[in-house]
Order: C-alpha cells, then structure tokens, then sequence
C-alpha cells in the first residue's frame, strides 16, 4: 500500500478515503488499522464532531433501539450496565473509542464530500469535499460511504393537511432545537415509530398535556432495561441474532381507558416496519399519566391552534412535534462518476449488500432492519479488509461487481425491508437485490457473519491488473 503523499496539483492521496465519522466509519477505520495497518486512510466528515446520527439527534430521551451488545464496537468495551444506552452514553463511549485507539488523529472534519470521481486511466478516485468556504481535492484508490441512510439536512417532510396554518412552533426531533423550553405547553407528538416511543415518555414529565396521535400502531415490545455488569465485559458486536425480541402481550401494562383495539393492533406483520423497543415499559407506562392521551386515526386538518380529526376530535395545541420519519437517503447525496458518467443509486444492483454494480473500488455501509446496524457496518469493513488482501496478493489494482444478465432476468428485491413511510418514499433513489448468490438482500446476520469473514469474496467481480 502506499503512503500518504501529494499530486502535482496538490491533492493529498490515500490509499482509503472513509466519508463519515459516525459508528460505521469509525469502526471501518479502526479494522483497517489492524487488519491493513500500512494502508494510509482518512476520515471526511462535513460535520465538527464524531457521531452521526448520535451527534445530530438531541431530541428528549433519545436512546439506542436495540441492545447495545449487539450495537457497540466488538473491540470496545461499552462502560456503562444497561443494555439499553441513551444517545449522550453512546457519544461518550465513541468519544472514548476514537481516543484510546487514536482514530480522531485520521479525522478531518466541516469535509462535506460532495463529488467522487473515478478514472480507470489512473485507477483511482477523485474526491471534492467542501468546507470552510474551500474546495479540497483528495485521491484515493478505495471510497468507503460510512455517512448511514439519514438525510442530516432535510428531515422528511410531513404530508399533514394544514400544517402551514400552525400558529405554534413545529418541531421535527432531528432539527430538536437547543434549549427548547416546553415545561407546561401542550404538544401533540404525530408518530408511531421510534422516535415517538423514545420521545412520548422523556417530554410527559414537563409538559403540560401531550397528545400522541397516530394514523396506524405500531409493534412496541417493553422488556426489562437492568443493570447487568456482564456487559461491561461482553463483546459487544458479536451477532446476537438469537437474541431478537418479539411483540409481546400489552394488556397488562396499558390504562382501562387506552384499549389494546384499536391503539396498538397493528395493520401489518411483525418485521414489516421495524418493532420498537420500549426498556422497561416506559412508554406504556407514560398513558397511566393524567396529562397524556393517544389517539389513533387520519387527520383531517391542522387549524391555527391545534389538529382536527377526521374522527371530529380536536387537539389543541402549542407545539406540534412531527416524529413522521426521516428522510431516507444513501451516499450523503454524493454525486457519483465513472469516467465522467453519473452513477445513481438508485435501481442498481447491490452485491452483498456493499457495493454497487459497475463502480469500482467503493462500499457503502449498510446496517439491518432485523438487527443492530453495527454488525451489518461490521460485515461490509471484513469484505474491504479481505478484499484488499487479495488484491494485493494477485496484484489488482481495482476491481468492479457485475450483476450476470440471468441474476437481472430473474428481478429485484428491496435493499431496506420494510415498509414504512419513509422507504416507501425513497425506494426509487435506493439500490436494489437480486434474487441469488450475492445479490441477495443481507437479511440473515448469522450467515452473513461468517461469509463476511470467510465466504467467497470474489464472485461476480472484475478485477483490474
């Protein structure tokens, strides 16, 4: 591998540019460091911290949705005894990482990557990144995109009749503004998902009244959230797949009045959007407070002062806060090029899960829907690592997938398995699976585990002397 050095015009080189500072890219750079230590890499990251989506979403009671022994760093020992982090225990355990480990030292940030360029002339890419008012030019002969599938700038937008008549304040949990003071007002919280079982219980105990309305339920398992000093030894992101909780019985942890039919019987399958978890049954325990109430339906209007139904209920309202989602998007809306050709995302074949069909020498980061992100992340650092060891041993320069015309014949499957609102509308700038070998959907953690480290890793790929 070679070293860092510079062009004739003054672009740095590396043999690994990582774009994103978050978990993924954190621990791509962190598996080069032992399994590639002579491959110069650097982290471009457009923000002036570490985290991703750790560092972007503030929002009350914001917290990990999976267990943290699935979605810590198999390398770093996570600190703290619940299983369940919250976002400012996840920040200090990244901090920690990228400290003792020295991966803040590769980091550049206020770098957006706004353009990657490949030549096949040279055999490397070229990587425009803007900040602080200057473009910087960089090479490099592997992209790795660590940026996750959350667009930072423009949450999805809610399709809420009205909403521009509000004459309160609207707040979207990933634009959750510094030092919002809400103690006493009344916030109607428009979601199902996630974002809504994690925020309905932290903003009850200051607010003045919050109503939850919810156009469909959703699955929300509580399980128990204990101190558990084995998890300060455990190996965090070993692939906990036997491990995946299931919806469970509600009855009992629900009021008199917030009958199980229709609040929470949902209108599709587990797994067909992603079940939620609720670390002690905080959130059903949230409906036994005075100054909370759910309502599930559609809403017909939002009014100057609040939210009518199309039931004829009324909200009122001095906050309304949208938890309808994010905006879904992959590369960090990077533009892509191979030898002056666009390459968009969307519609492409993606084998195994990191690498797109006809772009050479770059992966992507993907987590899963039915398990934590970090082991898919994981998974897609082991393909980089081998994959470079071989093409070192054979000599290769570059190497690109191609989709067999049969896979192409036989269809595609969705990359992102669920179907929720917000990948129902971006299906179209997603790329897609196949339906065999590895153009398959990565929906199996064990199995993909272990072929991450030891399966075949050149199938359906062109290496390039």
């Amino acid at each position: 591998m070679s070293a860092t050095k510079a062009d004739p015009n003054n672009s740095e080189s590396f043999d690994v540019i990582i774009v994103g500072a978050g978990i993924s890219g954190i621990n791509c750079a962190y598996r080069l460091m032992k399994q590639q230590p002579d491959a110069s890499f650097v982290i471009l990251d457009g923000r002036d911290s570490i985290g991703g989506v750790w560092d972007q979403f503030r929002y009350p009671g914001v917290r990990s949705d999976s267990q943290i022994y699935t979605y810590g760093l198999a390398w770093h020992r996570w600190p703290f005894t619940k299983p369940i982090a919250q976002g400012s225990e996840i920040m200090e355990y990244l901090h920690d990482a990228v400290s003792k480990y020295h991966i803040d030292d590769h980091v550049r940030f206020q770098h957006k990557v706004s353009r990657v360029d490949w030549s096949s002339q040279r055999q490397e890419w070229g990587v425009t990144a803007d900040g602080q008012g200057q473009h910087r030019r960089y090479l490099a002969r592997w992209i790795i995109i660590g940026t996750g599938y959350v667009d930072y700038e423009s949450p999805l937008a809610p399709d809420i009749p009205g909403l521009d008549k509000f004459k309160g304040r609207i707040v979207h949990p990933q634009l959750w503004p510094q030092n919002f003071y809400y103690a006493g007002q009344r916030l109607a919280l428009i979601g199902s998902g996630a974002t809504a079982v994690s925020l309905l219980p932290a903003i009850a105990k200051e607010a003045g009244h919050v109503t939850m309305i919810q156009r469909s339920p959703t699955y929300v398992a509580a399980r128990p959230c204990q101190d558990d000093d084995t998890l300060t030894w455990l190996p965090l992101a070993i692939p906990m797949w036997f491990g995946t909780v299931s919806p469970g019985p509600r009855q009992r942890k629900l009021p008199a009045n917030v009958p199980v039919d229709p609040h929470f019987t949902p209108r599709y399958d587990p797994w067909r959007q992603r079940l939620c978890l609720d670390p002690n049954g905080a959130f059903y325990q949230a409906f036994h407070r005075p100054n909370v109430r759910l309502i599930t339906g559609d809403i017909d209007t939002v009014t100057e002062h609040g939210i009518r139904m199309r039931s004829g209920e009324t909200v009122e309202s001095d906050v309304i806060v949208t938890a309808t989602g994010h905006r879904m998007v992959l590369g960090g809306s990077i533009e892509i090029q191979v030898d002056g050709k666009q390459r968009a995302w969307g519609g492409r074949f993606a084998w195994n899960g990191c690498m797109l069909d006809g772009v050479p020498n770059m992966m992507f980061m993907l987590g899963y829907t039915n398990n934590s992100w970090t082991v898919g992340a994981d998974n897609t650092a082991m393909y980089l690592v081998r994959l470079m060891s071989y093409m070192k041993r054979q000599g290769a320069m570059s190497v690109v997938p191609r989709v067999p015309e049969a896979v192409a014949a036989h269809g595609t499957r969705s990359i992102w398995q669920l179907e929720s609102t917000y990948v129902r509308e971006a299906e179209r700038r997603l790329p897609v699976c196949g339906n065999t070998g590895p153009w398959k959907p990565k929906n199996r953690p064990p199995i993909d585990w272990l072929y991450a480290r030891w399966g075949n890793i050149t199938a359906d790929l062109d290496f390039s002397m």
